[in-house]
């Protein structure tokens, strides 16, 4: 794709077509400042991606070892797949949000953390036997976490700072991680995956930090609203095509949102009470195909509406059970 340019600045969009998931392709961007390279997102690690990086440096007339640094949106493996690999042929700073860091550099205490809060996560929704699959997924990240850890000091960056020029947004949500890079003068948005063209960004239920459930649907669409509110030509998204019509995108994002809250909440209304039900009667086949994304979303919402005041719960037998309360 040809390079994009604006006040003696470019970006080199490298957007690759992919089947992981449902995403379309999965992109990244590489800023030319007049002085340096950055790498915003580093996608996944295959042959496919490792060749579009290298050709899209090769046809702006540059190598691996021309780039200045990465900075990372968010940890997804999506987005980090070639940090390693680009660090063993030159060892670059690379910059995320201080959420990422536990994360990328896949720390044993935060890790267990993580399992222990999705078992009782799942112990209390009623899902725990269809939880299995994804419970050990995390252990074997538990027992093999130096295969992925990333091979360096991971630079922290948060809301209020700036790099290169652009703002760094908090735009949790999607991730407990995700933050954006607005460069104001340029009107450019590097969003990562909080706001797509074509499919709704879901919404993951995550533990901070510390361990406390994040109220992610209530985030994402506090983050949609926020960069609507900007000034943008082009919002440089991490999967599908650059967005040139951010505002209408968003605003439909956010009808989506509110849609889904609506047909959830009409199930508990109607008399299912149960998180395991809810999700069945709302994704019918995709409960199994799709579990974690599916439970996901059914838990952030439930989060959502409890929050609005819409429903409330109870626990009997440890597993809670929800009704309308309006």
């Amino acid at each position: 794709m040809i390079s994009i340019k604006k006040k003696s600045r470019l970006v080199y969009p490298i957007i690759v077509p992919t089947s992981y998931g449902k995403v379309g392709t999965i992109n990244s961007y590489i800023i030319n400042d007049g002085d340096s390279l950055s790498l915003i997102d580093a996608g996944i690690h295959t042959e496919k991606y490792k060749d579009a990086l290298i050709t899209t440096l090769a046809a702006n007339g540059y190598r691996i070892s021309d780039l200045s640094r990465i900075l990372l949106t968010h940890h997804h493996e999506d987005h980090v797949g070639l940090v390693n690999w680009i660090l063993q042929k030159k060892d670059i700073p690379v910059y995320a949000h201080h959420e990422a860091v536990p994360r990328l550099m896949v720390e044993q205490e935060f890790l267990v953390m993580r399992k222990n809060f999705f078992t009782e996560l799942y112990i209390s929704m009623g899902c725990i036997e269809e939880a299995q699959p994804r419970l050990e997924k995390l252990q074997q990240t538990i027992e093999h976490k130096n295969k992925n850890t990333l091979q360096t000091i991971i630079r922290p960056l948060g809301e209020g700072d700036s790099i290169l020029g652009m703002k760094v947004l908090e735009t949790p949500g999607h991730s407990a991680d995700s933050i954006s890079f607005y460069d104001e003068e340029r009107q450019w948005l590097l969003a990562g995956d909080v706001v797509l063209k074509k499919t709704t960004s879901n919404a993951i239920v995550d533990p901070d930090i510390k361990g406390n459930r994040l109220p992610t649907v209530k985030q994402h669409k506090e983050s949609l609203k926020r960069l609507q509110q900007l000034d943008v030509e082009y919002l440089f998204a991490g999967h599908q095509e650059i967005i040139e019509d951010h505002h209408n995108v968003i605003s439909q994002k956010l009808d989506k949102i509110q849609h889904k809250a609506n047909r959830l909440y009409s199930f508990i209304n109607e008399g299912t009470h149960l998180p395991k039900e809810i999700a069945q009667n709302l994704y019918g086949h995709k409960f199994n195909t799709e579990f974690s994304l599916v439970m996901s979303e059914v838990i952030g919402y439930l989060d959502y509406l409890e929050e609005e005041g819409l429903i409330g719960k109870s626990q009997q037998n440890g597993i809670w059970h929800y009704k309308a309360l309006k």
